[in-house]
């Protein structure tokens, strides 16, 4: 599978999986051919980054909980993912520990009460940093595109951030929008 040749739509990774369904990067990997995983470099409490503390609507510097991955595509890495959550949320649950969650983040904020309804991304491109380079293993003048997005609930609040941090040069983002 040529990596120049993905294009990633940000539907399946929204909505809760069924039980006993893969974690929806595993099943979209599967579906073109390839082996989707992850490994998660941290998960805990962290003081919130700013940009994150905005999109949270809390205060910069007040305790968040993160986790911290690094998406691999055929056991390379394709994407680095920071996702945030507020501690009232996230506190004391699966997503605040290092392992995996059956079915994903999403599945599991579904079981805890938190539906996301509505979501707001941005794409920005930049110049990696050199932590960056070093663990999407890209070059020195390859870009990346930088994407963020915030997960709302029917209450308009704001229950988990997403910094992902992918090459420029092997993603292709597809947005498919259903008017009225």
């Amino acid at each position: 599978m040529s990596d120049s040749t993905w294009v990633s739509t940000s539907m399946p990774y929204l909505a809760p999986r069924a039980a006993g369904q893969p974690h929806a990067w595993a099943a979209e990997a599967a579906a073109r051919g390839g082996k989707g995983g992850q490994r998660i470099a941290h998960a805990g409490e962290v003081p919130a980054p700013d940009a994150v503390a905005a999109l949270l609507g809390v205060t910069a510097g007040e305790p968040v909980v993160v986790r911290r991955r690094i998406i691999e595509l055929d056991n390379k890495p394709c994407e680095l993912t920071d996702t945030y959550y507020p501690v009232s949320i996230a506190r004391g649950t699966r997503l605040a520990e290092k392992g995996k969650i059956p079915g994903g983040a999403v599945t599991l904020l579904a079981e805890l009460g938190h539906v996301g309804v509505r979501v707001r991304e941005d794409v920005t491109a930049r110049m990696p940093s050199a932590d960056e380079r070093e663990a999407l293993r890209t070059g020195a003048d390859e870009p990346v595109l930088r994407l963020s997005r915030v997960t709302l609930d029917s209450d308009d609040q704001p229950i988990q951030v997403d910094l992902m941090v992918m090459p420029a040069h092997r993603q292709q983002l597809r947005y498919e929008i259903r008017i009225g």
